[in-house]
């Protein structure tokens, strides 16, 4: 076949593919409710397995490493049959260690915060109660009180509560029945993360065999390519994202310990936690940290921590992230925001987080085929020229 009829059916799969499309958008627009629910249904058959994929996904990141190092050298075949569940055992105890400690860091201050906000509005509520007409309009609040009429809202509120209490019960009953329906997933999702940590290798080879099997020679090759450059995606992205928040929550602990800001391991933790969503995990910290900081602490507090963080920000991002993550994420800051707002509208904080090493696996298989289609470009006119 010559070099003209290959490029006249080349055009034809692309307009007939171009057809289908269009076709296939036209039927969803046409049908968009039931696209919707079985797009809902299909999402809730799959989330136990889509979350223990995502939990095999981080917790593989240390098991690697403890595999590495345990008995690296050892014959024994006991040895060699433990190393993969010791390490996994490990691994679990590691995350779930650090888990713990976010908890203890975070939950007592929280506990304290709101002991001292109880304790503030017992105070106003008691001063506010001792006091007489005269003295109460005096009081900065004492007009706001005594323009609303209390009764009023009261009995709205019980009306509201009278004709709602149906709906109360069985929303609270839908929550109680989410509730048990996600601690269920959660127990199928952690026991299939465990199945596919296991027996990742012989998952490995099976899905080799499979792609090679049933798909055409360049695409199973392409499948296989695909799943190695997203496996080493998450695996750098996971493990980078991690060790940068670390870093970013004991800077920002030392620094609120040296400026003596109040709250500094409750508000470093959070800060630490929400680096975890990249781009606009920075923010919500800032945000949330300087909320708690303004409402316990005073303003000059709260405008020193925003400063202090926004310059820690960007030493962090300017100096110590490139030098964590390097290459591992090698896409433009645009795309991952892009990438980071669909996934959080999608799927929540998990979209959050596997957005972008998901997004950088895409930007580069297109990256590569872009560049692998810009030389077949070139050498089919070096041929054409040639031949003319």
């Amino acid at each position: 076949m010559d070099y003209a009829s290959e490029k006249r059916k080349k055009k034809l799969i692309w307009l007939l593919c171009a057809v289908a499309a269009c076709v296939l958008v036209f039927l969803v627009v046409r049908n968009v409710g039931i696209v919707a629910n079985a797009v809902s249904w299909l999402l809730n058959l799959v989330m136990p397995f889509a979350l223990g994929s995502a939990i095999a996904l981080v917790v593989n990141v240390p098991m690697r490493f403890f595999e590495r190092i345990l008995f690296p050298k050892a014959e024994s075949k006991i040895l060699n049959k433990i190393r993969r569940p010791l390490a996994f055992g490990i691994s679990l105890i590691l995350i779930f260690g650090i888990f713990v400690g976010l908890v203890w860091l975070i939950i007592p201050e929280i506990i304290h915060a709101v002991m001292i906000v109880v304790r503030r509005i017992t105070a106003i509520v008691t001063e506010l109660s001792a006091m007489d007409q005269a003295q109460l309009a005096a009081h900065p609040l004492g007009n706001l009180i005594l323009s609303v009429d209390w009764d009023k809202y009261l009995d709205m509120f019980q009306g509201w509560v009278g004709k709602q209490g149906g709906t109360i019960v069985n929303t609270a009953f839908g929550t109680i029945t989410t509730v048990v329906g996600g601690f269920f997933d959660v127990f199928i999702a952690v026991f299939f993360s465990m199945y596919l940590l296991f027996g990742k290798d012989r998952l490995k080879r099976q899905a080799k065999r499979l792609a090679r099997a049933w798909l055409p020679e360049k695409s199973g090759e392409w499948t296989i390519h695909a799943a190695s450059v997203a496996n080493v995606n998450f695996r750098n992205f996971i493990s980078g994202q991690f060790i940068e928040a670390v870093i970013l929550g004991v800077l920002c602990m030392a620094g609120m310990f040296a400026l003596q800001l109040p709250y500094a391991p409750m508000v470093s933790t959070l800060v630490g936690v929400t680096a975890l969503i990249p781009v606009v995990g920075a923010f919500v910290g800032a945000i949330v940290g300087a909320f708690i900081i303004l409402l316990l602490g005073s303003p000059i507090k709260a405008i020193v921590f925003v400063v202090f963080l926004v310059i820690l920000q960007q030493i962090e991002g300017n100096l110590i992230y490139p030098k964590v993550m390097g290459s591992r994420v090698n896409m433009p800051g645009i795309w991952i925001l892009v990438a980071v707002t669909l996934g959080g509208s999608l799927a929540g904080p998990v979209g959050m987080l596997l957005s972008v090493p998901l997004a950088s696996t895409v930007y580069m298989l297109i990256k590569e085929a872009t560049v692998n289609r810009e030389k077949e470009r070139a050498a089919q006119a070096q041929q054409t020229s040639l031949e003319v």
